[in-house]
């Protein structure tokens, strides 16, 4: 990168960070026509600067009166477009990460709804994307899947679009399972974003849906994280654990974890874990299973008397070592 670059693009990033403030100091920024010249950078035909450019309108779209503006220029059509024309485009592959973050980001921030609505290329983008080869892709369509599937009204959006969701999530089941470290973790988060119903939200037809698409994940989803949980990776573990405590106060669930063989047990065992990280993580999981309505019910009081023991023992707790044995021995 030559010099003039670095400064041109610190200029900008200092042009955002200002008009972030207030609707005046955008004002003030689109006044002196540094905005402009970024947004044309959008559209330029250096796809390395695209790229560059496209973080950063990105960080204009996290304020209202910044999305408001790029909506008014025409930016987000022009995205739109560019997505739609990166078929055509050889080099497609050093932007289109960046502007499907974009959109990912622009729903998630105004109304997952009315963005896949308007602009379906998106939706149709994540989908394609997630089926690529190149693990960069796939990498960016699991985030934006769930960036996009953290709020009710976005899932409901992929909920419409039926079994071809169902296909994608078994894809993610099957990378989850198969990739590399690095985005096995990032489909783990992704899961455990789609499939979290906070307690208020959990109708019938919600909760019939998380688990329509649990069970699409993989032929035995329970068993897939668990094995995951067993490898020797504490992320690993950890977006393991994640996957299990966003599921945890379903009932659904509950049932599924009870009549799986050694499950319950797997919980409970403390021995299982040894970072902090990991305790933390499982401690999470204990947490949300002894604080559910329905647990007692679903796993019977001996059961949810242990869950409420290791959550008043707090993450850390070590057993202690019975002393009258080495007394015998004397």
């Amino acid at each position: 990168m030559k010099t003039n670059d670095i400064v041109r693009y610190r200029v900008y990033e200092l042009i955002v960070e200002i008009s972030s403030v207030s609707p005046e100091s955008l004002n003030y920024c689109s006044t002196s026509g540094l905005v402009t010249q970024l947004l044309r950078e959008l559209t330029g035909e250096d796809v390395l600067v695209r790229a560059t450019c496209i973080e950063m309108v990105t960080s204009m779209a996290y304020t209202h009166h910044g999305r408001q503006y790029l909506a008014q220029e025409g930016v987000i059509d022009q995205i739109s477009n560019i997505i739609i024309g990166a078929d055509s485009d050889p080099f497609s592959s050093f932007y289109l990460p960046g502007f499907v973050k974009f959109f990912g980001n622009l729903a998630i921030m105004d109304s997952p709804q009315q963005i896949c609505e308007r602009f379906p290329v998106f939706v149709e983008k994540v989908f394609e994307m997630t089926e690529s080869q190149d693990p960069t892709m796939i990498g960016v369509a699991v985030d934006t899947i769930g960036i996009l599937g953290s709020n009710i009204e976005g899932k409901q959006v992929l909920q419409k679009t039926g079994t071809r969701f169902e296909r994608l999530l078994k894809r993610i089941g099957y990378q989850a399972k198969n990739a590399s470290t690095e985005l096995k973790i990032r489909c783990l988060d992704a899961v455990s974003s789609l499939l979290y119903l906070p307690p208020e939200q959990q109708t019938d037809d919600l909760l019939r849906m998380t688990e329509t698409w649990f069970s699409s994940l993989y032929r035995d989803p329970l068993e897939l994280f668990r094995g995951i949980s067993n490898q020797p990776f504490p992320e690993l573990h950890c977006g393991a654990l994640k996957v299990f405590t966003a599921i945890a106060n379903q009932p659904w669930a509950q049932k599924l974890m009870f009549n799986s063989p050694g499950f319950v047990e797997y919980v409970m065992d403390r021995s299982i874990e040894h970072d902090k990280a990991s305790k933390d993580a499982k401690y999470e999981l204990v947490k949300a299973l002894a604080n559910s309505k329905t647990i007692a019910e679903i796993f019977g009081n001996p059961y949810y008397l242990r869950l409420r023991t290791y959550v008043s023992e707090g993450p850390y707790y070590v057993k202690p070592i019975s002393t009258t044995a080495v007394e015998g021995a004397e």
